[in-house]
């Protein structure tokens, strides 16, 4: 059990109440519920328990993280700072090694970025950024992956491709997300937060569509 029975929040108080999580090997998570419900709480706080447990875990943040400045080739590189040495990254970012741009390279071609994989960040759409955060987890790899709305910029048909690709390299993953046919479509098992609480933790043939919008009333 990664949290259970917690409160989770910041200062005096919590976001979310009486919260419990497990996640089982090949679960694939909808996080639901409308703006300000605690998703993002509750994905910071199964970030830091799957850490503490020795997971490696990729991160798709809902505010990116990206380095405008630098490359998409530089930026997706970061996914895998904490596996080397001030001096390997170091020299890395300046001149990306061989087989390190190769290795990105296939990635970005899985996302539609080739042709962008030299260019800054600050360059691109806000889909191709999206993209290249993406990017940046798909490359770190690992046990599971957590992403806060990782392809509200993107249209259903390219989200749906790249929900495929996450699905296909990651044995556990937790995803909020904001369309509710595609997390349907996408997820094993349906979380519905709404007024501070789980309110809804399904497979998603179990939960009826009304009991989903009412998480948006």
């Amino acid at each position: 059990m990664l949290l259970d029975r917690q409160s989770l929040g910041y200062g005096a108080a919590p976001v979310l109440t009486g919260v419990s999580f497990a996640l089982a090997p090949g679960e694939r998570v909808a996080l639901l519920g409308c703006s300000g419900a605690g998703k993002t709480t509750l994905l910071g706080a199964l970030y830091d328990a799957l850490l503490a447990e020795g997971n490696r875990v990729a991160l798709v943040p809902q505010e990116q993280g990206l380095v405008p400045q630098l490359s998409v080739l530089r930026n997706a590189l970061m996914g895998r700072l904490d596996d080397h040495g001030a001096l390997y990254n170091l020299t890395n970012l300046v001149r990306p090694r061989a087989k390190d741009r190769a290795g990105v390279g296939e990635v970005l071609s899985t996302l539609g970025l080739s042709p962008q994989m030299d260019r800054t960040v600050e360059g691109l759409s806000g889909g191709q950024k999206q993209r290249v955060a993406l990017a940046r987890a798909l490359w770190r790899g690992g046990d599971v992956l957590l992403g806060d709305e990782p392809v509200s910029a993107l249209d259903e048909t390219q989200g749906s491709e790249i929900l495929n690709h996450i699905a296909a390299r990651f044995d556990r993953v937790v995803l909020a997300l904001h369309d509710v046919d595609q997390a349907l479509g996408f997820a094993t098992r349906v979380v519905g937060l709404k007024d501070g609480r789980v309110v809804m933790d399904a497979a998603p043939a179990e939960i009826a569509r009304a009991r989903i919008e009412a998480l948006y009333a």
